[in-house]
């Protein structure tokens, strides 16, 4: 596109920044957790269903453990969903915020 000036932030400049790697090592501290417990919880199930009778043993009726656990593995799955909808929201804002700030200190390329 001939005649389109639009400055463009130096991404160089932007990976090195203060602000970018304080951002890097917030989405860290919050993904690793989130994913461990995940993980964690996810891979629980078959593991007690393969290696314990814990959850064949009826929780209320007919309806055991076992189901318990499989519907609450879809339920954490939609809160942990929402949850990092949410933040990764902020952390948008954030990466937003820092090429702003990269572009008014004049850290732009054409």
């Amino acid at each position: 596109m001939e005649g389109h000036d639009e400055k463009k932030p130096d991404y160089v400049k932007v990976v090195n920044s203060n602000q970018f790697k304080k951002l890097m090592h917030n989405k860290k501290k919050f993904i690793v957790p989130l994913t461990v417990f995940f993980m964690i919880f996810y891979f629980l199930l078959p593991i007690l269903t393969s290696y314990t009778t814990f959850l064949n043993k009826p929780a209320f009726g007919d309806i055991s453990w076992v189901w318990l656990f499989a519907f609450a593995q879809f339920i954490m799955t939609w809160v942990l969903c929402t949850i990092y909808v949410k933040k990764a929201a902020t952390f948008d804002k954030q990466a937003d915020q820092i090429i702003e700030d990269q572009l008014k200190k004049g850290g732009t390329t054409k």
